[in-house]
């Protein structure tokens, strides 16, 4: 892998270096990738968009919102009416 950096506007940015990924949001480290985890990353966010590899970053670092969040918490409420 070479040096490589990767910015964009939901705040993700990753560092590539040798056999390593430094993943951060907002200028805090989230995570880092190592060895196949970082390689098969960098095969993957070769060929997507902007978008695309900002969705991406958010799943490898575990802050990834799905969408059911506030359904989930109302049908935990309601569960003992």
């Amino acid at each position: 892998m070479t040096d490589e950096s990767f910015e964009h506007a939901l705040g993700f940015h990753y560092q590539a270096s040798a056999n390593n990924v430094h993943i951060s949001r907002n200028g805090l480290t989230v995570t880092t990738l190592r060895g196949k985890t970082a390689q098969d990353f960098m095969v993957k966010i070769a060929d997507m968009n902007d978008n695309d590899g900002q969705q991406l970053m958010a799943r490898v670092t575990g802050n990834y919102k799905r969408g059911n969040e506030k359904n989930a918490k109302s049908k935990q409420n309601n569960k003992y009416r």
